[in-house]
Order: C-alpha cells, then structure tokens, then sequence
C-alpha cells in the first residue's frame, strides 16, 4: 500500500458518523480475529465480552493513573489486579507490583531494575551488567538489553527446547545481574526448569525473573484443572519476579500486563523520582507517565467478573480445543510439534523435509487464515483461544490440504511468502537481515507511506 497523496487536518471536520463508517472500511483488509482466523496478538471471547470491555473502560476513559492521588479509583484498581494476581501465582503479603503497558514494559523494566539493584548493591565499577537468557526468550528481553545497555548472554536448548542448566551455570559470573525464564516460551510453550534455575539464582543471590507473560494467566488454572503444571512462580525459591500479562489469557483490553516482585526491596530501584522539576515533584513507578485510566478499568473489571469459575471454564475449553488441534497435527504423517509443548502454545514443523513448511503456511493463507511463522528450526506457530474451538476440523481439514498439495508441487517453496522466509532462515550472516529490515522500517515509518505487503 503505497500513498503519494498529502495528508493533512480537513478544513472543515467530518461528520461523526461518517468518520464511524470510514472507520469500519479501514477493518477490511485486517486480519480476520472474529471468525478465529488468527494464532496470535488477539485473545478474542465474542462480542458480548467485547461490549463489556469497551462499557468499563469507557467509564474512566479520560482519567489518568499518573497521579493516583487524583484518581484514587484507578489506584484502588491497580492494587487490587495487583493483590489477586499475586495469590493465583502464590505470593505472599509482601508481594508487590504495578501494571504495565503490556508484556514489553512488564520486561523491559525489570532489566533496568536489576541493573540498578546490582550498581546499589555492589557496584559494577565500569564493568558491563550481564543478563543470562535462555535462546528461546521473548525478543522483548533482547530489546530491554539494548535499551538499558546490558549485555545480553543467550544460554542453548536443551533437545526438549528448555533452557539447559548447566549452561547457565557456567555463564554466571561477577557481572551477571539477573537471570530469565519463561513459562512458557512463546516459540514453542514449553516450561524452562524453574525450580533448578530459581537452586541456582539463590545460591549465587542473583536476581531471577520468571517471564509468565503468556502462562501467567493459565497455568494456574490448569494446575487447578489437574494438569501437570511444574512450579514456576513465587513457591520457587529464589524466583524473584514474574510478568503475567493480563490482555493475553487474562482476556482483558490491550494494553495491561502485571510485573510482581517478592518484595519491595526487589522492586523500589525501579521508581523514577524527580525532586527539582520547575514542573514540581514528579515520580513514576514504571515506563510511562500518563496511565490510561480505561485500561485499569478493563483489567480490574474483567478479573472480577470473570473469577476462578470463568477462568478454569476458559482454560479447560482452550486445552480441550489445544489437545484436538496437536492430535489432528499429529495425524498428518509430513508434520510433527516441536517439542512437548506445557500448555496451549505450540509450533509443528515439516517431518523429516518432506514439506516445505513455509510453503504450506503460504497455502493456509491463500484458504484465510493469518499464519506465524517461526525459525531456528523453520516452522508454524499457533496460540489457541477459546473460541478456536469453532474451527477445529476446518483448520486440520485445510492443514491437510495444503500439506498434500505442496507435496505434490514442490515448486511452490520458490514463491512467495516460503521463498522469502526460506532465504531469511537460511542467511548465515544475520546482520544483513538486520539491515534490511531496518530498511523496512525506514520505509514504513517514513514520511511517504511505503508498506512493504
């Protein structure tokens, strides 16, 4: 999509409602979430839900939690998200935490306080603060590392695509600040050993944050289900923080996440504090300054109507509906998951080469649906909702179809889509993808609209 026509401020304004329906025309070409066409980046329950979300966030939709002792019902909100999620993840009376823009805010803020936590404590003396990370982690922490200018230390997977131990073991040293964990990863939604790693962060008093931004808001449920959930929160020693998004699984509007720290030592070298500012004194708990009230609204409201009833009524849908889907997978002999996948998260690649996986990817989408793609191996990407539960069969019917006809033309992982990301996978030198996709960027965000798809 391309634009050479100039943008600027109408004259005259339009007409409310002509602006409504230009609006609903811009939809269109959008990916298709309501009819459960998408694996990611939606966590959709229907229209009625929806109605809900926007009625509670509409009633403090100009408020601002920037200052809470305006807005003491945003504040009584934010402690309230803050207390309950901290008891479905086994915290004590000590917990403490606030909401974030998202899971990105709720990762990137605890590099920066760990990074000061360890300049307070011990003093870093020119060195360079190190984080240790499994490969697997959310590319949210690479970016925290390069904001905060810590050096990231990726640790490898073992065969089960969880974080090996002893790897990190070997990786700490006097400059390490902290040490990451996810539960699960978004690759391929296994569990990292947590309890080994939480052993390992104690004994050396190394900070631990466990990255629960996917699982945060299911694990507990499924435990409670009877699944085999491995601990991963605050009964772990030496876990000291976790991030739990509360618009992924927690199904409330975007943007919300939950960071908790055991205690208040842990998170107080997060808070900005300006004493001197013309402007008065100004302090701020996280990234932000101004704080969407309405968001504050939507969580809190979304986890009180909801309760563990709702929630263990979601979650025992989305793991039905999760089991089907890895079965019907599983019976296409080309295709095979990667790893064992914790939860409702999983990735399924080509068995053995017999298919171009990416070329299949391109031919869901040709039948509509939205496909992630993964790499580091090449593969399919897929989050399940509750309401996938409608698309079952359809998505395995048409999963088998693309298999079978991308069997039986080859040549299609030459075009589109599978002939870009097959090349993208393959280039050994990554600075060069780097580079390119700056240059996307560049174009994307530059003063003509250029999109590149």
């Amino acid at each position: 999509m391309r634009t050479d026509e100039p943008v600027a401020l109408p004259e005259q304004g339009l007409g409310k409602e002509d602006v409504l329906e230009l609006l609903k025309g811009f939809k269109e070409g959008d990916a298709d979430y309501k009819e459960s066409k998408t694996w990611s980046l939606v966590y959709y329950l229907g229209e009625e839900h929806t109605r809900f979300l926007i009625e509670a966030m509409g009633m403090f939709l100009s408020e601002n939690a920037l200052n809470p002792m305006a807005f003491q019902s945003l504040k009584k909100f934010e402690y309230e998200v803050v207390r309950m999620t901290a008891g479905f993840l086994h915290g004590d009376k000590n917990v403490v935490g606030l909401l974030t823009s998202g899971g990105t805010e709720s990762c990137l803020l605890p590099v920066l306080t760990y990074r000061e936590l360890a300049e307070s404590k011990r003093g870093l003396g020119g060195l360079k603060p190190e984080m240790i990370v499994p490969e697997s982690v959310h590319v949210a922490w690479e970016k925290a590392a390069h904001y905060f200018k810590v050096k990231l230390i990726s640790a490898p997977l073992r065969s089960d695509l969880r974080v090996d131990v002893d790897a990190v073991k070997k990786m700490i040293n006097k400059n390490t600040i902290m040490i990451v964990a996810s539960a699960p990863s978004y690759p391929h939604g296994v569990i990292d050993p947590i309890e080994e790693l939480g052993l390992l962060a104690a004994q050396h008093r190394i900070p631990f944050h466990v990255d629960s931004c996917l699982g945060g808001f299911f694990l507990p449920f499924m435990e409670k289900l009877g699944y085999k959930v491995p601990p991963f929160d605050f009964r772990v020693p030496g876990v000291t923080s976790i991030s739990a998004d509360v618009h992924k699984y927690g199904y409330s509007a975007k943007g919300a996440s939950v960071l908790l720290y055991r205690n208040m030592d842990y998170m107080k070298p997060q808070f900005f504090v300006s004493e001197s500012w013309p402007g008065g004194v100004f302090a701020s708990p996280g990234l932000l300054g101004t704080r969407p009230g309405g968001v504050f609204a939507a969580a809190w409201a979304t986890m009180k109507a909801m309760g563990w009833s709702g929630y263990l009524e979601q979650t025992r849908l989305v793991m039905d509906t999760t089991k089907a889907l890895l079965d019907g997978i599983r019976s296409i002999p080309e295709l095979e998951i990667l790893g064992e996948p914790d939860m409702s998260v999983f990735a399924y690649k080509s068995k053995a080469l017999k298919v171009n996986i990416f070329a299949v990817g391109d031919q869901m989408e040709e039948r509509g649906w939205h496909i992630d793609r993964l790499q580091r191996p090449d593969g399919l990407h897929a989050m399940v909702t509750p309401l996938h539960r409608r698309i079952v069969d359809q998505y395995i019917d048409d999963l088998r179809s693309s298999v079978e006809h991308v069997k039986n033309n080859p040549s299609l992982a030459l075009k589109g889509n599978a002939a870009l990301y097959g090349a993208i996978s393959k280039v050994p030198l990554r600075g060069v993808i780097k580079n390119e996709v700056r240059k996307m960027m560049e174009k994307m965000y530059g003063p003509d609209l250029d999109m590149p798809f």
